[in-house]
């Protein structure tokens, strides 16, 4: 049997699944292209994050991309200047909340970004500069706790005001423009 394998950068405001079953109407996945039945996203983005999400109509390919051996890298803009004690703590690993109990989170890369990334604009305006400055960091991680990087910049003293996933394993964001899909013939290759 052969599968299908997309790579889409997900826009702000619509979440990384196909149906929705509760009463309030969401934006989904299925909206932005035709896709097979038995598509399904490779992990989530929350539906206020963006960037890169992997889907396919393969289960093992699906279990192989979400395992720690993978890593997910995201560049947050985070409220205030974020320091480099602030990212050697993350780097360290934080205790965040997870399932009603503290976490200590794996090692991780994390760096300053010094200039401005160039993601477009979020489909919803963050904030301007009255409301004080705002600055760039790289996380990468092989772990994905429930909102775990967002969590990850509070801990230290930095909320996520953005957060966009830009690389898994050796698959890149890139030029994707938001809401764009590609299909591909494997992430075999790319991964």
């Amino acid at each position: 049997m052969s599968h299908s394998h997309f790579i889409l950068h997900k826009p702000y405001g619509y979440l990384s699944q196909f149906i929705y079953e509760l009463k309030r109407k969401k934006k989904l996945l299925g909206e932005l292209y035709d896709f097979p039945m038995g598509t399904m996203a490779i992990g989530r983005l929350d539906e206020d994050s963006e960037g890169l999400l992997l889907l396919t109509t393969d289960g093992k390919m699906s279990e192989i991309i979400r395992s720690k051996k993978v890593d997910k890298e995201y560049y947050v803009q985070v409220d205030g200047v974020i320091t480099q004690e602030a990212i050697d703590l993350m780097k360290a690993g934080v205790e965040i909340g997870f399932n009603g109990t503290k976490y200590i989170t794996k090692k991780c890369n994390a760096a300053l970004i010094h200039e401005v990334p160039n993601l477009g604009l979020r489909g919803k305006k963050i904030r301007d500069e009255r409301h004080g400055p705002t600055s760039w960091a790289s996380i990468t991680v092989n772990e994905g706790k429930f909102r775990q990087v967002r969590k990850m910049t509070a801990a230290v003293g930095f909320p996520t005001l953005r957060l966009v996933r830009v690389r898994i394993g050796n698959v890149h964001l890139d030029n994707l423009q938001s809401g764009e899909v590609i299909e591909v013939a494997d992430f075999q290759t790319e991964i």
